[in-house]
Order: structure tokens, then C-alpha cells, then sequence
């Protein structure tokens, strides 16, 4: 018996539905927020946040790294609590998306692929209900590896149970869609929501 769905589509989250969880802009709020050196912090985070996101370290760990290696005139939590409150909706491309899934239900499945910390992902799929949005999340943290990894891919396509020419991929970095197209899907770079919406409603 042939499955109900006809196609299977991954997104990326950060920089498509949501901002990104931690990006630069982030922490460079952070440093005139909590007053300190952002490029020393910058120059930790990246030799550390790699190992975050692939689930290796937790994110009091990380943090330990970057910056409570000596004392600071915050707490953890604090910094924490405005780390969480980085992640905005971006405009119209999530709710929009949440709506076209209820009527399309029989055509497709949802899956995201995402490169995230176990803590922020967590925090960004109870705040912003991504389970209305998604069946499944292969999420770096959870699977232990990261993108452009093409055995991210690999195994969101082997959850998924789908063969590449079933899967389309949305993510707004053109170096992860020449990636995951190296795997055989059909992917595209978001760029806006008017545009993406156009291709997805070219599906049905």
C-alpha cells in the first residue's frame, strides 16, 4: 500500500521561522546588556558552541566556557533568561505555515532539521508550539551531528522513511542547501515568506 503522503518537507528553523537562537547579533547585545568584551567572548564561543549543539556539553557548560570562567557581576540565569528571550517569530512564515499543514495533511509530512543547544531548542519548540508545525525534529543536539553534515540529512531522510526525490528542504544559508542538495533532495534558500509560500503553494 502506497503511504497517504506524497512529498516530505524539512526545514530549517532559525532564519526561516524563527531568528536564529544565538547568532551574532545575539551576542553582541548581550556584551552591551551585561558590559563585557565581546570579542574575547566571540573567540570562546567559537571553539566551544559546536560542541554545544551536537548535545556533548550542556549550556550552564558552555557557558562556563565563555564566560563564567570568572566571576561576573550577573548570574548565569540571568544571562540565560535573556539568551531565551532572543528568539522572536519572524513574520508571517510560521503561523501561515501551521495553517497550510492542516489542510495539507494528507499530501505532506513536516519534519525540521536544525542545527541547536538542547536547552534553546527545547525552549523554542514549547514557546513558539513547533509541534503544531512539525511531526518530528532531528535536531543537532539530539542526533550528535550538525549541518552541513550530510548524515544529518541522511537520517532525516531515514526517519522520515523517504527516498530523496520525496523530500523538498527550505533553509535561509546557501552553504546548508548546497549541502543537503548534494544528498539528492530538491532544496531551496528562503528568502522571504512571500517567496516561499509561492513555492510551496506550486506543490499541490
Amino acid at each position: 500500500m502506497k503511504p497517504c503522503f506524497q512529498k516530505v518537507l524539512f526545514f530549517d528553523i532559525g532564519g526561516v521561522l524563527l531568528s536564529n537562537g544565538w547568532g551574532h547579533e545575539s551576542r553582541e547585545a548581550a556584551a552591551l546588556q551585561f558590559g563585557f568584551d565581546y570579542e574575547e567572548m566571540d573567540r570562546l564561543h567559537e571553539f566551544i558552541f559546536n560542541v554545544y549543539e551536537i548535545g556533548r556539553i550542556t549550556l550552564d557548560e558552555y557557558l562556563d566556557t565563555v564566560l563564567f570562567y570568572r566571576p561576573r557581576d550577573f548570574t548565569k540565569q540571568e544571562f540565560k533568561d535573556f539568551m531565551f528571550a532572543q528568539s522572536v517569530e519572524l513574520p508571517q512564515m510560521l503561523e501561515w505555515l501551521v495553517q497550510w499543514r492542516k489542510k495539507n495533511t494528507d499530501r505532506f509530512r513536516f519534519l525540521s532539521i536544525n542545527n541547536e543547544g538542547r536547552e534553546l531548542n527545547d525552549h523554542r519548540i514549547r514557546k513558539f508550539r513547533l509541534h503544531d508545525c512539525f511531526d518530528a525534529f532531528v535536531s543537532s543536539c539530539s542526533v550528535g551531528m550538525r549541518k552541513p553534515d550530510p548524515g544529518i540529512f541522511q537520517m532525516a531522510m531515514g526517519i522520515a522513511q523517504a527516498k530523496p526525490e520525496e523530500c523538498i528542504y527550505f533553509d535561509d544559508r546557501p552553504i546548508l542547501v548546497e549541502a543537503a542538495m548534494k544528498t539528492g533532495m530538491t532544496c531551496y534558500q528562503h528568502q522571504s515568506f512571500e517567496s516561499t509560500k509561492a513555492i510551496l503553494e506550486r506543490l499541490i
